[in-house]
């Protein structure tokens, strides 16, 4: 007869928690070793990042040393023309984009992910244009032409 509570000890009993149902805890979606899926700030931040390696590779020398910035909220006194969507220097060869009033602000017609990316990039393409002094079309001329 066998007896019980004996087990080898080459097996390890998991741990189970159970929750106020007496059911077990599920695992996250992503698993323990990778970041969640993505959020807002990610998703601006990538886009931007994207969108000034474009101009950068496009524009090579116009944009070398340009720093792209992302901020929260533009500091300060605004001016009479609204809440700023970006910031430029040409001294100091940076563009800083603002995030919530680009995100909450901007009048999209369909407020989908798609429409939302391509605001992002246009503001990208509008503060790289106003820094370099160009119009923003011909900053990717290949890429809006059908």
């Amino acid at each position: 007869m066998a007896r019980r509570g004996t087990r080898s000890s080459t097996f390890a009993r998991r741990a189970v928690r159970h929750d106020r149902h007496g059911r077990a805890q599920r695992s996250p979606a992503t698993g323990p070793h990778l970041p969640p899926l993505k959020n807002r700030i990610d998703s601006f931040d990538m886009t931007v990042a994207a969108a000034a390696d474009f101009l950068r590779a496009t524009w090579p020398d116009e944009l070398v040393n340009v720093r792209f910035e992302v901020g929260n909220m533009p500091v300060g006194e605004q001016n009479g023309e609204g809440v700023a969507r970006w910031w430029t220097s040409a001294a100091e060869r940076r563009v800083v984009l603002y995030r919530l009033p680009i995100q909450r602000m901007s009048k999209l017609h369909r407020d989908d992910e798609l429409h939302q990316r391509m605001m992002i990039e246009s503001c990208v393409f509008r503060a790289t244009a106003e820094l370099i002094g160009k119009d923003p079309w011909d900053l990717g001329p290949d890429r809006f032409r059908f």
